[in-house]
């Protein structure tokens, strides 16, 4: 199958490019600077030049395409709303290109929040309002437009170098010289490595049904209280416990992330797709094992 990828040279896209080579697909990567198009010329994907808030280079690459995997989005924190626009606008252009064809199109979203208990696949999106993310709207509304939509909603992606929000939260520690968490750290977020992640994309491309939704988790709720000593241990600064009011001030932008309950249950996905995450450094390992190398890039 050829295959468009968005954020292709991202934390996440990366991971999927290759693993779709390795199942014998071809990938087209988005790329819109000429060191990722070298990147995925690197990796063994084609290139198309373009950006998410270009509609028309987006529709070109999926009309080329046998299927769709968009991974894309900018995490600016200081102006969400304007990243879930043009994330919206990029999720419509590309479905209108793939509107009445049996092509396949693969959408990121994240995992609904649900009181007191893990989200699973049969839980509805966060109600609007609550987040301008809007990702899986727009996916649903194609279904309706004939698109064999299939949405993957993401925990927290980690490796050895990245761990999702834990990433900030370890930058703002350096920064202030403690670990911090909020309201005694029993809230939770849902975790998956990288490369899991990978293989359930590639899954639900090959295997997924329309209007499903996927849920990449591999462990299921990790205390913010256990993150934050974590992430103490690995800078060896105290770990401390904030006031709401304090905490806010101390995270910023992060804060309204930081404190969200957020654990996912994985059951009805593993069991659609056949997913089964391998043995893989869990999400606090990853954090406490993080290369000298990357903190000290962190510093500068």
């Amino acid at each position: 199958m050829r295959v468009l990828v968005t954020g292709a040279t991202g934390f996440v896209g990366s991971a999927l490019v290759s693993e779709l080579l390795r199942a014998g697909h071809q990938v087209i990567g988005l790329a819109r600077s000429a060191r990722s198009a070298e990147a995925l010329t690197a990796a063994g994907a084609q290139v198309h030049r373009g950006d998410l808030a270009d509609g028309e280079s987006l529709r070109e690459a999926a009309a080329l395409s046998d299927g769709v995997i968009h991974t894309a989005f900018n995490h600016d924190f200081s102006d969400f709303a304007a990243s879930a626009e043009v994330d919206r606008q990029a999720i419509g252009a590309i479905g209108k290109a793939l509107e009445g064809s049996p092509r396949p199109f693969i959408i990121t979203a994240g995992l609904p929040i649900m009181t007191g208990r893990p989200a699973t696949e049969d839980d509805v999106e966060t109600p609007a309002g609550q987040s301008p993310r809007r990702s899986e709207q727009v996916a649903m509304e194609l279904v309706a437009r004939g698109v064999r939509v299939s949405v993957v909603r993401m925990a927290q992606v980690h490796d050895q170098h990245r761990q999702g929000f834990a990433t900030h939260m370890m930058a703002i520690a350096r920064e202030k010289g403690v670990s911090a968490y909020a309201a005694g750290g029993l809230n939770r977020w849902a975790a998956v490595h990288r490369s899991d992640a990978a293989v359930l994309y590639r899954l639900a491309l090959e295997r997924g049904t329309v209007g499903a939704r996927y849920h990449a988790v591999g462990e299921e709720g990790v205390a913010l209280g256990a993150i934050a000593e974590a992430i103490g241990r690995r800078l060896q600064i105290p770990t401390v416990e904030l006031a709401l009011q304090a905490a806010i001030s101390h995270f910023g932008p992060l804060a309204r992330p930081i404190s969200m309950d957020a654990p996912g249950s994985s059951a009805l996905t593993r069991k659609e797709l056949g997913w089964s995450p391998l043995e893989r450094p869990g999400f606090l390992a990853d954090i406490e094992h993080v290369p000298h190398y990357i903190l000290e890039q962190a510093k500068g």
